[in-house]
């Protein structure tokens, strides 16, 4: 009996081991950008400065895979207003925000000269840096889909695939440039690529993890992906460090970056090649009618005693009918949709992608920026771990409240020491103190509470949350360096005003947890959906 137990941990373990590589692949993929934006300034964008045709020819490139992707966004969430709406309505609210919001684009944007100018160069690396979040808002959009289509694990191992595509092609945009455009261009789409992998491996490791485990250890395990994701945001910090250590400035900006791309094959090789190894889920292989193969796993997962009661739960659980996503008014929804927002609204992505480049403005130079980087990543996982461990005795609201009014302090008081231009070690503890204090609240509980209050009748309203929450990641990291790089702006605040924005998003951030998001600690997912029903 024991030795049956000890097999059913090891095989517990590595399976959430391997599923979890895709959360580790989450996060190198979302901060290898960081090591590299000020050589992708100097290959991409400095590029354009030269005047004449082919620089307007990469303007208009670039407008036309702009113009793409806003349209693709555009679709997905139109599609997210028929789930709230009748066919009316909604066809209403679409052609309303169509209409209006083409017209601001076409005039304020597309009807512009060819031109290069500051606000275009900054757009153009703002977009560089976070174009990958556009293929995050596709991936996490047809997750669902691909869950109940392709299986958890077959998804993960299309996201194993789309890491490498987009590895090896983000390294070499010039050379395995196959869509006709210029290298820019050509580095956006494979990019877009990589984020579709993220977006999928967002959504199918957790849910992959969750639908393995033993009941009384899923919330542990489904934790660890979370501090996996973490994990790969160190290790390539670690990794950039190595690349540009010793290194002069000239190899980075046409060498150096492209290896911290390439670097991303090796994970992505380890998790497509493990993948091969785990079995599908229990519960997909039920949707399928391959009933005697999920006995099988749960046998293997839960024991022979346990798996015929979780496999008749697993059939009942496909007679559960859906409600109508208002069913439960527009306050639960509302409420996650202000919790995806505000976790982006203050700055944590401007801090993971464009730390090296905080760093180098406060003058420190470029190794010093890559070890301090190194720093931000080891509060992000010590810290991370403390909300992991902490979340179910101190509950979710009081550690929201708390990350918020210290992450208000750090960001604002880190904008007047710009401000002062009193950067130095002062500056650095406020970014450390941002990050601690996200890494401890917004950063983990934020999903928590995004998995607990939606009930189980419109749990597929979560996935407006999340596309929400990657909209707004894509918002406050293309408009940082266009914040931040202004001339005017820099005149009069010395690049603090960013930061004051970050700041004010916090203190927001805390009184809407405050005023409205309910505490979830110790309550049943039922008792939590009477909560709304008494709204």
């Amino acid at each position: 009996m024991s030795k049956q137990t000890s097999v059913d941990k090891i095989s517990v373990y590595l399976i959430t081991l391997v599923a979890s590589l895709g959360g580790l692949l989450f996060g190198y993929d979302t901060a290898v950008i960081s090591g590299a934006v000020s050589s992708l300034n100097q290959f991409f964008v400095a590029a354009l400065d030269t005047t004449g045709a082919s620089s307007a020819a990469a303007i208009i490139e670039y407008k036309v895979i702009l113009t793409v992707c806003i349209i693709a966004i555009a679709v997905l969430f139109s599609s997210f207003v028929y789930k709230f709406f009748s066919k009316i309505k909604a066809s209403a609210i679409v052609i309303v925000f169509l209409v209006i919001g083409g017209y601001f684009y076409y005039t304020g944007f597309l009807s512009a000269p060819n031109v290069i100018t500051e606000n275009l160069r900054s757009s153009i690396l703002g977009f560089v840096i976070s174009s990958a979040i556009v293929g995050c808002i596709i991936g996490g959009s047809i997750g669902d889909k691909t869950a109940n289509s392709l299986g958890r694990r077959n998804g993960l191992i299309l996201a194993a695939i789309l890491f490498l595509i987009s590895a090896m092609g983000s390294a070499f945009p010039d050379t395995m440039n196959i869509f006709g455009g210029n290298y820019l261009t050509s580095f956006i789409i494979y990019r877009i690529i990589g984020g579709v992998g993220v977006g999928l491996a967002s959504m199918l490791a957790p849910l992959y993890i969750a639908e393995m485990a033993p009941t009384h250890i899923r919330g542990k395990l489904v934790s660890f992906n979370q501090f996996a994701i973490v994990s790969g945001m160190l290790i390539v910090y670690f990794v950039n460090y190595l690349i540009v250590a010793g290194q002069s400035p000239e190899w980075i900006n046409t060498t150096g970056w492209r290896y911290m791309f390439l670097s991303e094959c090796i994970p992505a090789v380890i998790f497509l090649l493990s993948l091969i190894f785990v079995p599908k889920t229990p519960r997909f292989q039920v949707m399928k009618g391959q009933e005697a193969d999920a006995l099988k796993v749960l046998e293997k997962m839960n024991g022979p005693e346990a798996a015929p009661v979780i496999l008749s739960n697993i059939k009942n659980s496909f007679n559960q009918k859906k409600s109508h996503w208002l069913s439960f008014g527009w306050a639960v929804i509302i409420i996650g949709i202000l919790l995806s927002v505000f976790q982006q609204f203050v700055g944590i992505n401007v801090v993971l992608y464009y730390a090296p480049e905080i760093f180098k403005g406060m003058g420190v130079e470029n190794d010093a920026s890559m070890k301090q980087t190194i720093i931000v990543g080891c509060i992000n996982m010590l810290f991370t771990i403390l909300a992991i461990t902490t979340v179910d005795k101190f509950g979710r609201t009081k550690l929201m409240l708390i990350g918020s009014v210290f992450m208000a302090i750090s960001m604002i008081g880190l904008g007047f020491t710009l401000y002062a231009e009193a950067t130095g070690i002062l500056a650095l503890l406020l970014m450390l103190l941002y990050i601690a204090a996200f890494a401890m609240s917004w950063g983990p509980v934020t999903w928590v509470l995004l998995a607990e209050i939606f009930p189980n009748r419109i749990k597929g309203v979560m996935a407006v949350a999340v596309a929400v929450q990657w909209l707004a990641n894509l918002t406050v990291s293309w408009t940082f360096p266009i914040m931040n790089n202004n001339e005017e702006l820099n005149a009069m605040f010395h690049h603090g005003f960013a930061y004051w924005i970050y700041g004010i998003m916090a203190v927001l951030s805390g009184l809407i947890v405050w005023k409205f998001v309910p505490e979830t600690k110790g309550k049943t997912l039922e008792d939590i959906e009477s909560i709304w029903l008494k709204k």
